[in-house]
């Protein structure tokens, strides 16, 4: 054995860290047990204000000193956990916290697939603040295509880079698209090109998480959905290894205006670094009303079972975790009224 290899240096190694991610899907779980009681009735705001007010008590129990940068709310005049809030106990690591305790609403209310609860953390500073905006353009893939994308190229040929860096072909994608009238364009230059199309009325969040989920059917997600929701999904994809490419597209002269006051370069293209810059990143979502991403809530009248995501960045681990809640000795000391 050579001197060299006498003196090189193994690689610093380190004990098991705790998993934040395994605090924080307490707070998905209870926020989608709270809210799914309102599944199909029509009623958006009550739904969210349930999982809001589940949210917030969960995280007094976790040990971080938290400051809300993306709360869902001021876009839609909803209940919310309002940016700037301060969560956890004060007595854990400085943090930034992106949440949305129903990411799809509307979902929720009409009892459609795919509405979740989600939240991402990230060390304090980190986390991208959009400031007044509202809406982006996003380009979505997993791990293996994120060298392929370009957000300005022609889509016929971002669809058939990232086919090649999938080994497939353009035919076989299966391409996220939210089904709004903006995307008419975009929509009929996706079936020229030969992919395929699943449109969705709302939940860009899941869209960019399917993207990115190596089990999903999804290959891309692009359009233009909720910039808070765009940092929010950055959390999963910076802790995946996957790339969002965006770039902030105004719906309305007031959200334009609002930018340029801000001082938002309204060309700049973002990426996921830019988004969350760091990979020391936590995230967790849990199904409310099931779908091809997480299945949803399931009472069982004795309790009820939920289907989460969790994920730690700095390891790139994801788990599924199916969870059973029993209600009588839940109850017994939950401040949160789940039956």
């Amino acid at each position: 054995m050579s001197s060299d290899q006498h003196t090189q240096k193994k690689p610093e190694m380190e004990a098991p860290q705790r998993n934040l991610a395994l605090d924080l899907v307490r707070t998905t779980e209870a926020a989608a047990l709270a809210s799914a009681r309102w599944l199909g009735k029509g009623e958006k705001e009550a739904g969210d204000e349930a999982a809001v007010s589940a949210m917030r008590l969960s995280f007094k129990a976790i040990d971080i000193d938290g400051a809300v940068v993306i709360g869902e709310g001021e876009k839609d005049n909803a209940p919310m956990l309002y940016k700037g809030e301060k969560l956890g106990s004060t007595r854990g690591p400085s943090v930034s916290v992106a949440v949305d305790p129903v990411e799809g609403t509307n979902l929720l209310a009409y009892g459609r697939p795919n509405a979740i609860s989600v939240v991402g953390v990230a060390p304090a500073g980190t986390m991208f603040d959009p400031g007044p905006s509202y809406y982006m353009k996003k380009l979505v893939v997993g791990v293996e295509a994120r060298n392929a994308v370009d957000l300005d190229a022609p889509v016929a040929d971002n669809l058939s880079k990232i086919a090649a860096a999938l080994g497939k072909e353009v035919e076989d994608l299966v391409v996220f698209v939210l089904d709004k009238p903006r995307h008419g364009e975009l929509i009929a230059r996706i079936r020229k090109a030969g992919a395929r199309i699943q449109l969705h009325t709302d939940g860009d969040v899941a869209g960019a998480l399917m993207a990115v989920d190596p089990n999903s059917e999804i290959d891309v997600m692009m359009g233009t959905g909720g910039t808070p929701e765009g940092v929010l999904a950055a959390c999963a994809i910076q802790a995946l290894g996957g790339e969002m490419l965006c770039r902030l597209d105004p719906q309305k002269s007031k959200e334009k205006k609002a930018l340029a006051e801000w001082g938002m370069e309204l060309d700049r293209i973002l990426d996921v670094n830019t988004l969350v810059a760091s990979d020391d990143v936590f995230f967790a979502a849990t199904g409310i009303s099931g779908g091809t991403f997480l299945e949803g809530v399931k009472y069982t009248g004795k309790g009820a079972d939920t289907h989460s995501l969790v994920i730690r960045g700095k390891t790139g681990t994801i788990r599924y975790i199916k969870s059973r809640h029993n209600w009588d000795k839940l109850m017994r000391f939950s401040a949160v009224k789940y039956d």
